[in-house]
């Protein structure tokens, strides 16, 4: 499929139907082609990215024709760099594996660093890069991997097939044990019997509340709590200790919802196709989460969310090119916007945040770094080049805490996975705030 089908839903000029709810498909409707109607691409302008551009010129047309306005209303939060700050940050590229699929998430976690092609997920050494094993390689049926987060111990994946798989890794052999599927059997079979515990998802379909009926595009952990978002526009809520939903909201969105975040406190922020990031949370009076805040100022899809360490900051990424910074403004955490980043030439798909700094990746193919001075304003300290597709996902390998060096690690649509150090000088900002 190429990236071309993909503009006229982004665009602002799109026919007003392009921002109905589409009809849940079933998830075979992904695995089986990967051709896909206009509605399910208004779904969801990032997720045909998922497929391989066929050909340069396709791309190159997403550089001229996307005519999207990047948010002019909302004052702008960076500043130019001083020569100082551009004196104050090296940057070293290190190429560290090709594959013949799109990469579609990278994740860290103790001393791995886990890379998802298609359905496969590849596992490399955190220090060394050197590859160890690959795990999920023969079980094609679950469409690609669109997830990676760690409850504990227990690898958790998200996929294409509406399912999310819990995996172990035993330390002696190196080798990765599929433990459950979400939902579990057991899950199913106290809930199969009665009527009640079905909702619809097409005009003739049902199916039980505690499955998703479509991709599952995003996890999050917080506590013993895991949430997931989905194409099907739900939020789910699973218990980490039983591997049990708990809790679904069946229209948490008015279209797909492609990103999903979570504060310390168990605030939990929704990014959406509908152009809104929903707020989150559970008050200790209720039982389920209830809907506090609809922050509406982004233009077209939600792709990518981040929070700062405390919460107080989320940062939201978009098809209508800017990275737009919520403050949180009181305790209840209702979050107000404070101001974009602009820089970049097309759609934000992937953001993080680390110590005072800020990566966003772009389907512009490159890596923005912005550092957030203590004035609140931000920085474009660099822009890192060298990926010839969308960058789709980006991590933090390592942080210096002495040496100030930050290693990240990007991957894009052309299977290329690359290594950058940010290496910060003493009397920089970044090491100051350590």
């Amino acid at each position: 499929m190429s990236l071309r089908s993909w503009l006229l839903p982004c665009s602002t000029a799109a026919k007003p139907s392009c921002n109905k709810p589409p009809e849940p498909s079933s998830s075979s409707s992904y695995l089986s082609s990967d051709g896909s109607s206009l509605s399910e691409m208004s779904a969801n302008c990032s997720s045909s990215l998922t497929s391989t551009p066929s050909s340069d010129t396709s791309y190159s047309s997403l550089q001229t024709n996307l005519s999207l306005q990047s948010l002019p209303s909302i004052p702008s939060l960076q500043k130019l760099p001083t020569i100082t700050d551009a004196l104050n940050v090296s940057v070293s590229q290190h190429h560290l594996a090709s594959f013949k699929l799109p990469i579609s998430h990278l994740a860290v976690h103790g001393a791995y660093l886990y890379v998802a092609t298609a359905h496969e997920i590849n596992v490399y050494d955190r220090i060394t890069f050197s590859h160890i094993t690959a795990f999920n390689a023969r079980d094609s049926s679950s469409g690609s991997v669109k997830g990676i987060s760690f409850l504990r111990r227990e690898i958790l994946t998200s996929h294409q097939d509406g399912k999310i798989r819990v995996w172990n890794l035993s330390e002696k052999t190196k080798q990765f044990k599929l433990v459950n599927t979400l939902p579990t059997v057991n899950d199913r079979l106290r809930r199969f019997i009665l009527p009640s515990n079905y909702v619809n998802v097409r005009r003739h379909k049902k199916v039980l509340w505690i499955q998703h009926a479509d991709a599952v595009t995003g996890l999050a952990v917080n506590g013993d709590s895991v949430y997931s978002v989905s194409w099907d526009r739900s939020l789910k809520v699973w218990q980490g200790s039983n591997h049990r939903c708990v809790e679904s909201v069946k229209a948490a969105h008015e279209d797909a919802i492609n990103a999903v975040a979570v504060s310390a406190g168990g605030t939990v922020y929704t990014g959406s196709a509908d152009r809104k990031i929903r707020v989150w949370t559970k008050p200790e009076t209720e039982k389920r989460h209830v809907l506090v805040a609809t922050l509406e100022k982004h233009k077209s899809a939600v792709n990518a969310l981040a929070l700062n360490d405390d919460g107080s900051l989320l940062f939201s990424g978009a098809c209508d090119r800017s990275v737009l910074v919520w403050e949180r403004e009181d305790s209840a955490n209702h979050m107000a916007v404070i101001g974009a980043l602009r820089g970049h030439r097309n759609a934000i798909l992937c953001l993080i945040y680390v110590s005072d700094l800020l990566l966003s990746g772009s389907a512009d193919r490159t890596v923005r770094v912005w550092q957030r001075g203590a004035d609140g304003s931000f920085n474009c300290l660099s822009v890192l080049e060298g990926h010839k597709k969308p960058v789709k996902s980006l991590v933090v390998v390592s942080e210096g805490e002495l040496d100030g060096v930050v290693s990240v690690c990007s991957g894009s649509l052309d299977g290329e996975l690359k290594s950058w150090k940010l290496s910060f000088s003493p009397n920089s900002n970044i090491m100051n705030s350590r």
